[in-house]
């Protein structure tokens, strides 16, 4: 706990549809990595995650192409559910903020995480991944959260 106190947060995104994305709003949490653990284990408590929504739904959404979510993740680790006798995912806990859905398209050209804008959409096939506190900021500002506020 005082290893956490001292390390600075860190800066996520998720790409998750946005109807996903609106059932992690309602319970709380976030999944990754259709349920693995794989990736929400390098979380901190007290990290930032942006989430991104590529579609309305998984299957057969409409494309949307924007920031849909922002929040903080509020435990010290994964933890598993059981949602059916066959799936059992990892979450981890978000405090969500209020904020605003935004599209991507008008922040592209300041993104350091995307090299290349011609395929833009690239880094987002990781899922979850890291990016940096100027990136993080930019796009807060864009879905209405003041980060000096956070």
């Amino acid at each position: 706990v005082i290893l956490s106190l001292l390390m600075k947060p860190r800066y996520w995104i998720n790409t998750i549809s946005k109807d996903h994305v609106r059932r992690g709003i309602a319970g709380g949490f976030t999944q990754a990595d259709h349920g693995k653990n794989t990736r929400l284990k390098h979380l901190n408590k007290g990290d930032y995650i942006i989430f991104y929504s590529p579609k309305t739904s998984l299957k057969d959404g409409e494309a949307l192409q924007a920031f849909t979510a922002i929040g903080i993740i509020d435990d010290d680790a994964p933890y598993q559910v059981g949602m059916t006798p066959d799936f059992h995912p990892w979450r981890r806990k978000v405090k969500f903020l209020e904020s605003e859905e935004v599209g991507i398209k008008g922040l592209l050209e300041h993104l350091s995480f995307i090299k290349d804008k011609q395929r833009w959409g690239y880094p987002f096939r990781m899922g979850l991944f890291e990016i940096q506190k100027d990136d993080f900021e930019l796009i807060a500002n864009a879905i209405g959260i003041t980060v000096s506020d956070l």
